[in-house]
């Protein structure tokens, strides 16, 4: 799935592919969404996710990651 995402997905829980939330969408700017991560699960998501060091306390979510949105959550591929 290639993800578009909107200010309706701003709040949506994203999850992993296990079901695990791994933080909440805290943003989206022209159509990529920003993920604020659970701050237990940093360091291991920005390893499965590619991310490395970042400055920042949120971190884009690449659309080719995502396998599903629902209402409520942002649901992502097992990589």
């Amino acid at each position: 799935m290639c993800a578009t995402f909107t200010a309706e997905d701003e709040g949506k829980d994203v999850v992993n592919a296990n079901g695990d939330q791994i933080g909440i969408v805290s943003e989206v700017d022209v159509g990529t969404a920003y993920v604020n991560p659970d701050p237990g699960m940093t360091d291991t998501l920005k390893s499965q996710l590619g991310w490395g060091d970042a400055d920042e306390d949120t971190y884009p979510i690449d659309d080719n990651n995502v396998k599903a949105i629902t209402d409520r959550e942002i649901r992502l591929k097992r990589t």
